[in-house]
This record gives C-alpha cells, structure tokens and sequence, in this order.
C-alpha cells in the first residue's frame, strides 16, 4: 500500500518515502552533469549556417541524433515536406532617385569575428516573401502594427502602390507584411531602429553586443490563421512519397504574402529615411537616427526593390529522443528546442539545442545509476521552427491523440541559454513547480540561488503568461497541454549573421556557467514531473488566475461598455471551481495517513489530471482562427507575439464588437464548470 503525500511545496504529488529519493536523485542528477559539454555542443552547433532545408542543417540534425543514441536515449526522426522558401532567391534595394545608390542588405565582413566572413552566410531575407519589381515612392509606417496604418489613414496618407518601411518591434513582422499589403503598399522595407537596439543601447557590434548599422534580423513572414505548413492546416505534412497521403491546399489558395519584402540594417535604412521631406512623424513614431522623421518620401526620392524567392516542398525533420519511463511509460513529460537557425544561430536556437543534448546525456547516465525517470521524458528538437513553428506544430498535429492522453507537461527551451537573467512564462497548473524547482539551482554569479536572483527585490518571481513565437504553440494552444517556456536572456543580435560563437563567447556568457544553470532547473522540473506518484500540478491556481484574468477583462469591457453587469455565469463558475479545487487538495492532502491507493487508483487520478486543461479545448475555437482551440491562452492575432489570456473576449475589445460578449460568458462558464466537475471527480471517486 502507498501513502500519497500532498502539501503546499514542492513535496506535492510524491509518496512520502519517495521525496527523500527524489531529493537524492536531484542531488545525483546535478553530480552527473560534465559542465564541459554545453560548451562542447554549442560549437559543434555553430559550425556553420544552418538555416532549414540546408545541407549543413541536415549536418546539425546528424549530430543531434548521434549525440542522443549515444547517450542511450531512443531516438526517432519525423519527416515532412513543408511548403516553404528555402533560400533568400534574388533580391536587391537600390535609391534611384534622385541620387542612384545600392544599399547593402547583409552585414559587414569584420577583421574582429572570424564567423562573419563565412562564404555560406547569406544576405538578409524574408521567408515567404512575396516575388516583384517595385520602383515607388516611401512611407514610413512606424511599426507597421494595425494602429500605425490606422494613423497614417485618419492623417490622409496614401499608401497605395508606395513602399513602406517600417522598423521592426511591436509586431510579428509577418505582420506588418499582412497589414502593408491590405493598406495597399506595393512592398516592404523592415529594419532595426538604433533607439530599439543599437547605439541607444550601448556600444554596437563587434564593441558591444547590441545592433550595428549593418546587422540584419531575418524572420520568417508567415501569417496564416492557423499555426504550421501554410498548404496543411489540422493535418501534419507527410512526405509526399508517403503511402499515407494528406490532402494539401494548392499554393495559390493559401494565405501568403505578395508583395516583395526585404529586413535591412539600419544603416541602409537611414540612407532613405534620412531623404524623407514630408510630413513630421506622430509623437512616439521617431526613432534613433540623427535627423527628424518623417512620413512621406516625396515625389523626389524613389527607391527599386526586386524579390525573386521561390517556394518550393522541402523535407525536414523532427528529432525526438525518449528516456523510458520504468512505472508510467505511457505518461509522457515533454521537452524542446527548435534546432534551425537564420544563421549560425548561437543564442537563437543553438544555446537551448546545447543544453537540451547535455541533459539528454546526464538522463542517460542516471539510467545507468538505476534512477531512471518513472514516467517518459521526450526531448525534441524541432526543424523548421523559423519558418513558422512548422516542425513542432506538424509534430503535434501527427501525434495529437496520443498527446491528448498521454502528454502531461511541454517545455520548451527556446534559445534558453542566451544570457544571465532567468525568467519564465507557464500555464497556471505549472507555476508553482516552476518557482519550487528554481529555488533549487544556485545561481553562478552570487551567492543567491535562481529563484531569488530572478525575483531581484519582488516579494515573489514575475512569472509570464505564453503567448506566440515559439514551439509551445501547437501543445498549450491547439491539444491543451499544460506548458512552460524559460530559460536565461539578454541582449542579442537577433536572427544576425553575428549571432555566432564568437559573439555568445564575447558577449552572452564569456564564463560558460548558465548552460549548466539551465540545465539544473530543466532536470529538476523534469524529474519532479516525471518522478511523482500523482503529477503535481496546482490545483488552487486555475481559479486563483482566472479571477484576476475576469476582473481585467471586465474593467476592459466597461470602458467601452459602461452599463456591462460583467460575465456573471463565469463568475458563478470560478466560484464552483475554487470550491472544486480547495477541496480536491484538502482530500488529497488528508489522505496522507487514512487513505491507501493501489496503482489502478494512481493511474485513474493521473488521467484526471492530464484531462484538467482540455477543459479550455473548445472545438468551435476563436474567431480569428478556428486552429486555436484553447479560450484560455492564444497569441495575439494583431501582434503575433503577444499573449491573450481570454482570447475570445480579447479578441471581441480589439475590434469593439459587443454582441458575442454573451456567447463568451456561456463558453467560458461551461468550460470552467467542466473543469471543477473533473477536480470533483477526483474528490468523490475515492
């Protein structure tokens, strides 16, 4: 018989007996870690330019799948053929009027960084461009968010048949890409202000680590209302040789972009902005270059640009290694990186991939020791993620019925090594266990551990909420499964040519010590999920959230509705639920010394607790994109990046429509009800 002990720390979910063990393991685990191999792996990693599709990212995936195989992990790869632009093409920019004049689009070569004279480095591109020759007059567009053409509308500026350019910041750039073509742009200019990272900032690269007048952020453009391969939605992209045949969109029926866009650096940008003589910029539009901005070019001032980027279906994969859980093998706590790159990619993604392969390794040596997880660990990395979060998302939709059952965590560690400031953003279930599992890592620049280095003078850490940009998409959004996202940041050159070895050596972490750091929290928090008789989510935390989320949503409400009563069958909901989820603890907690369980007992009580967040999975999904299927979290579908808790209110205020507010109060009170009859469950069943 098995004593369940529950409380409020990190002891939640484990046998009483067993969390003497599981501190034991912790402990082995952070011995076996080699502090050497994060090093080892992110040179490998950044040998060369790796973008997806490539020979030399195909290299990157060879080593991924060695390393892992010989760390004993079963590794498995997942191909698909994803319609996509896997090279820049041809594309070029030139002033030629009324002073012709080529302006550069890749960085400069540098006597001072060996990585930056690479002959298979490439000039600055956009995925999925759209293809044409434009010679127009500019507008400059600010970020080119939906407000900014809103503003430019309401001061008259017309926009039809120009080029915008726009600095990059505030949106996803597909975005602006999307929101310049409605306006009527005849094509896009994207580059990165000095006042938003440059000489603003500090000393620019190679004397300091922010932006130089040549550094470029490439970026994919991808902006459809689904997430993943844009001829594929719901369905994962099979190879085409497969015998197992997916229904594809033609090309022509997808949403893609059509207007040529090309990212420069903000040197060749001033070139034309600083030859603008129109109107003088709203207040908050100027940015960091010498001179006062301004809307229009002028009829003087033309500028040529020419894109020429095919797409094409181009094969990549998903590599996914598993350490076998020995009790609850089919019980699966989940782990990325995406592994391509727009160059050498050292921070972004390279710095996660390193330390995903390091813990891989350690895994295996604690198999060894006979401490192997209880529940699976997966490790994937993830191709393609530049493109679109296509890898991961294609993943997802080709595993989505086992991931329903089986999945009980997704973490993802996206370019998780790219600086010394730890922080981390979660779904509410996890939030707890993300704090407890940082208060066990010291950090290596004081004598504070991680949890108190990252709360600074807060009384607790800033935990985020998820929203868009990377690989957890597809699990938390689309299969609702609980998700985290973490890791240490700082400033980078972003999606540049010079985010090499050199530059993470110079500049990000010259001691080489938030590798292993990261790779402590992320084993912690793995094992404790994988190692936990019942799965250690935060019950109180889903009404504790979601009362906060309402108040909010309401106040937003009344500003533009001032008479609004509030979403009152919602409220009843929350209040069922805080009653559900008090309880359910209170039983668990209770039946410490009263209450045995035998293992069909722990197995039912763990799948009730993988089915707590589907209860947010709503079939109809959101407005904007029926893909998104959680009315807890989205993306935001105007910015890309941004989170929305509530989604579908979120989405009713940002375009100031009343009438559904109603249908929302009825959808989220029946998911929120679903979700406190789940936690009673739990209670009454045993």
């Amino acid at each position: 018989m098995i004593f369940i002990c529950f409380s409020a720390t990190a002891q939640t979910g484990f046998i009483k007996s067993d969390w003497k063990n599981q501190l034991a393991t912790e402990k082995l685990f952070n011995n076996l870690i080699d502090d050497e191999r994060f090093k080892i792996h992110l040179k490998e990693l950044t040998k060369k330019p790796h973008v997806a599709g490539s020979k030399f990212n195909d290299d990157v995936i060879d080593y991924i799948v060695k390393t892992m195989n010989s760390a004993g992990l079963d590794v498995k790869k997942y191909p698909y053929d994803i319609y996509m632009s896997k090279a820049p093409g041809e594309s070029y920019l030139e002033i030629v009027e009324p002073k012709r004049k080529p302006l550069s689009m890749k960085e400069d070569v540098l006597e001072e960084d060996p990585y930056s004279s690479d002959k298979d480095l490439w000039k600055g591109w956009n995925a999925y461009s759209g293809s044409g020759v434009v010679t127009a007059e500019v507008i400059y567009a600010n970020f080119a968010r939906k407000e900014d053409f809103e503003k430019l509308q309401d001061l008259g500026i017309d926009i039809s048949g120009k080029i915008v350019i726009a600095r990059y910041g505030g949106n996803f750039r597909g975005y602006k890409a999307k929101f310049a073509e409605a306006a009527g742009a005849a094509g896009l200019i994207i580059y990165t202000d000095p006042i938003d990272s440059g000489y603003f900032k500090g000393l620019a690269y190679p004397e300091g680590p922010y932006y130089s007048e040549s550094t470029i952020q490439r970026g994919s453009l991808l902006t459809e209302d689904f997430t993943g391969d844009p001829l594929t939605p719901y369905e994962p992209a099979l190879p085409l040789d497969y015998k197992i045949k997916i229904k594809r969109k033609k090309p022509e029926d997808a949403q893609l972009h059509s207007i040529p866009v090309v990212p420069v650096g903000y040197g060749a940008a001033k070139e034309i902005l600083g030859q603008m003589n129109g109107d003088v910029v709203p207040e908050g539009w100027q940015g960091g270059l010498p001179f006062t901005y301004r809307l229009q070019g002028g009829s003087a001032l033309k500028v040529f640009l020419e894109v020429n980027q095919p797409r094409e279906f181009v094969r990549v994969h998903n590599v996914i290694g598993t350490v076998k859980g020995s009790v609850y093998p089919d019980e699966w706590v989940i782990l990325g990186c995406h592994l391509d790159a727009w160059g050498f990619g050292a921070t972004d993604p390279s710095s996660g991939t390193a330390m995903l392969l390091s813990l891989s390794e350690t895994l295996g040596k604690l198999v060894l020791e006979g401490k192997g997880p209880k529940r699976s660990i997966l490790i994937g990395h993830w191709d393609a993620e530049e493109h679109g979060v296509i890898g991961s998302t294609e993943w997802v939709e080709q595993m989505r019925d086992e991931l329903k059952a089986k999945a009980v965590a997704y973490m993802n560690f996206d370019g998780a090594v790219s600086g010394k400031q730890f922080g981390a953003s979660s779904s509410p279930s996890l939030k707890e266990l993300v704090l407890e599992s940082a208060k066990e890592v010291d950090y290596p620049y004081s004598e504070m551990s991680l949890y108190d280095n990252w709360k600074g003078n807060k009384e607790t850490p800033l935990i985020g909420n998820l929203g868009g940009g990377s690989d957890h998409i597809g699990f938390y959004m689309h299969v609702g499964i609980p998700s985290m996202s973490g890791g240490a940041g700082g400033t980078t050159v972003y999606h540049s040519n010079y985010d090499s070895f050199r530059y993470y050596e110079r500049f990000v972490d010259p001691e080489f010590q938030m590798g292993e750091t990261i790779e402590k929290f992320a084993g912690i928090m793995s094992l404790r999920l994988a190692n936990a008789t019942l799965i250690p989510y935060d019950l109180n935390r889903y009404p504790n959230d979601l009362k906060q989320h309402f108040g909010k949503a309401e106040e937003k409400v009344r500003k533009l509705k001032p008479d609004f009563k509030g979403f009152e069958k919602t409220r009843l909901a929350i209040d069922y639920l805080s009653n559900a989820a008090n309880t359910a603890t209170k039983n668990l907690l209770n039946r410490l010394n009263d209450i045995s369980l035998t293992s069909s007992e722990i197995r039912f009580l763990n799948r009730q607790l993988i089915a707590l967040e589907k209860s947010f999975i709503d079939q109809k999904g959101m407005y904007y994109g029926d893909w998104f299927k959680s009315i807890y979290a989205s993306s935001d579908p105007f910015s890309g990046y941004a989170s929305w808790i509530l989604p579908g209110i979120e989405y009713e205020l940002a375009i100031k429509r009343m009438k559904k507010l109603k249908e929302w109060d009825n959808r989220y009170a029946k998911a929120i009800t679903d979700l406190a009859q789940k936690m009673s469950k739990m209670s009454k069943k045993y």
